[in-house]
């Protein structure tokens, strides 16, 4: 058990590390307004490796579960555009959120899933029924903690196919929607102006997410219908 715990042990360990050395803090938007002129000049001049230096960064954030990860998302807006910057975070996040679901997926998945009360096993039901459904349920609203959504599918049977689909397709409509409010920070810097998260997740954007999230479960409800009529 615990040879097959040591992965996630490690991982748990590197990021009780980060935090203790307070290395999470350099995520921070005060941080990116201190050094937005070195980071917009290291863009300029080597475009490709900042780009690729991202994302590995992105992918760290992610499968360490450190906090950050808007932060950084807002960065990739603000430093390569809301497109780019976008794109980039993407590839990034589903990477990251991919090796965490791989490793916890082959370390506990089967122990914890055997111990787990009806609630859980209620859900891998769920997923069974449609696990690409609920999954971007997962990943279009953004009220639960992405490093849950990132380990949870893994203990409850869901292909490795379908994560990572409904990953990468799911975080889009989230992540550009921060990628575009990144790439408008450089006039707040040059204003003072102060800026908020709760202002990019408006009421009308939360509800937008919601509705998708609703869409996407078009496919179970229309199943339980059938179902219903041909008992």
């Amino acid at each position: 058990m615990l040879k097959k715990s040591l992965p996630l042990l490690i991982i748990a360990a590197i990021t009780a590390a980060f935090v203790m050395a307070g290395w999470h803090e350099y995520l921070s938007f005060e941080q990116l307004r201190i050094h937005r002129l070195e980071l917009n000049h290291w863009v300029t001049e080597q475009p490709i490796i900042a780009a690729l230096a991202y994302i590995f960064l992105y992918i760290l954030v992610v499968a360490l579960s450190l906090p950050g990860g808007t932060i950084m998302t807002l960065a990739g807006g603000f430093l390569f555009g809301a497109v780019w910057g976008g794109l980039f975070t993407v590839v990034g996040a589903t990477l990251g959120a991919t090796i965490i679901f791989l490793i916890a997926k082959t370390s506990l998945g089967d122990a914890l899933l055997a111990k787990a009360g009806k609630s859980i096993q209620s859900m891998k039901a769920g997923f069974n029924e449609n696990a690409l459904s609920y999954m971007f349920v997962l990943r279009l609203v953004p009220l639960f903690p992405f490093f849950i959504v990132n380990l949870a599918p893994a203990f409850l049977g869901v292909p490795l196919r379908t994560y990572i689909i409904a990953t990468f397709f799911g975080i889009m409509p989230a992540t550009f929607v921060f990628a575009l409010a990144g790439s408008g920070l450089g006039k707040v810097f040059e204003q003072g102006e102060d800026f908020s998260i709760a202002g990019v997740l408006t009421p009308d954007m939360i509800g937008a997410l919601v509705g998708l999230a609703v869409l996407s479960l078009i496919p179970v409800f229309y199943k339980k219908w059938q179902q219903r009529g041909t008992s």
